[in-house]
């Protein structure tokens, strides 16, 4: 096994080089400069302009810029925000905490929701739960996260007034009741996001469980006179969550994605709200760290999708 997770994590290098060229060169061929707001404040001389220019490089030629970028990361150093006025590496793990809260809770809840529903529906074909289950599947994923964003806020915070619909990391409570407040106002884009990605995977659990259901092995566990709870739980879903676990590894990206459009809904300072405002102000050496850290994620958890393919099926010989 560890081998095999060597093997992979090598493996994995030219892959993350190749993404970080892409990014680098598509960041430095883009409309504007790091430096804009400088060249238009009259309090900054010129001469202290061209001083900057020169030592982060930026009038370099661009594969020497990538290559002083890639030993300064080798070596931990991620740059310099140029509007934060921070370490880059310091401004992101200010806003990391955050946007893992949300992500993780969003996935474990849509797990919850996704496995039970699906696996029920799977032993009940064409019954009246399945068609529920079905149906507010395909409306869940139809919804973009921004609407159901919106009618949430409008529903819990505008109307009823039962959830706050901004969040903030600046709780004045201790103790129990910032525990409880941490979880109200996190409540609202947990579940945006958890909803949706629940929608797809209920669906993807029950036909992936259909298609084990009606294997031999399966009629003869029956035939044998084990119980249904027992082949379900012991025999099928083991099984049947392989592809499972190929969705959810190949669904980070679009995780990622909502939750950008989850954090400017809600106000989270997470990761996604401070990749959008760099954007929007050219902060180059933040926008090249955070899609690179999202990169990384995704190499990673298509990782453990494959050390976890060993684990539910012993066939797969993880060599």
């Amino acid at each position: 096994m560890s081998q095999y997770v060597l093997r992979r994590l090598l493996i994995a290098i030219p892959s993350l080089l190749g993404i970080s060229v892409v990014l680098f060169v598509v960041l430095a061929l883009a409309p504007g400069d790091p430096f804009s707001e400088l060249a238009t404040n009259p309090n900054v001389p010129p001469e202290v302009q061209a001083a900057l220019r020169a030592k982060f490089g930026l009038d370099d030629p661009i594969h020497l810029r990538y290559l002083h970028w890639l030993n300064a990361m080798l070596h931990g150093d991620w740059g310099f925000s140029f509007v934060s006025r921070m370490n880059v590496d310091t401004l992101i793990l200010q806003r990391l905490p955050a946007t893992l809260y949300v992500i993780g809770s969003a996935q474990i809840l849509a797990l919850l929701i996704a496995i039970p529903v699906g696996v029920y529906a799977a032993t009940k074909p064409y019954s009246l739960f399945d068609q529920i289950a079905n149906t507010l599947a395909f409306v869940g994923f139809s919804l973009p996260t921004f609407f159901t964003g919106i009618l949430f806020i409008l529903i819990f915070s505008v109307t009823l007034d039962w959830l706050p619909f901004v969040y903030t990391t600046d709780i004045k409570a201790t103790g129990i009741r910032w525990v409880l407040e941490m979880i109200r106002q996190a409540i609202m884009p947990v579940a945006v996001l958890g909803l949706f990605q629940a929608a797809s995977m209920t669906r993807f659990v029950r036909s992936a469980m259909l298609d084990v259901i009606r294997l031999d092995y399966v009629t003869t566990a029956r035939a044998k006179g084990l119980g249904q709870a027992k082949v379900i739980i012991k025999h099928v879903m083991r099984n049947a969550m392989i592809p499972v676990v190929t969705l959810i590894a190949l669904q980070m990206p679009a995780v990622f994605g909502g939750a950008i459009v989850t954090e400017q809904i809600f106000r989270i300072p997470g990761i996604g709200s401070l990749l959008i405002s760099s954007i929007l102000s050219n902060d180059t050496p933040v926008v090249m760290a955070v899609t690179f850290v999202f990169a990384c994620l995704v190499v990673l958890f298509n990782l453990i999708a494959d050390v976890l393919y060993g684990w539910l099926d012993p066939r797969i010989s993880l060599r």
